[in-house]
């Protein structure tokens, strides 16, 4: 889970994040979104595959990605618990 805090902390992070939200990218289509070299735009990339929230897949000569839906859930039920918005372990126990 901190990977995952500390992979959505970064802005530029966060906007490749937002991109994806519409589907899956090519890493080129990534990179020309940015004013960066492409070592840094990598670095993001693998900063936010090693957290959970994308996923590489080969096509042909490019790598396009794709956002993990699963662990946007769990950040976003971590934070709905923690302000107390989220259910409780009361209200998830059936009786």
């Amino acid at each position: 889970m901190n990977s995952l805090f500390k992979a959505l902390s970064h802005p530029v992070r966060r906007r490749i994040i937002a991109m994806l939200r519409k589907g899956p990218l090519a890493s080129g289509d990534i990179a020309a979104a940015f004013d960066m070299s492409w070592p840094t735009i990598t670095g993001h990339l693998n900063a936010l595959k090693e957290a959970g929230l994308v996923s590489p897949e080969r096509e042909g000569q490019s790598i396009r990605y794709r956002l993990e839906i699963s662990a946007v859930e769990e950040a976003l039920a971590f934070l709905m618990d923690l302000s107390g918005t989220g259910k409780t372990d009361e209200e998830e126990t059936p009786t």
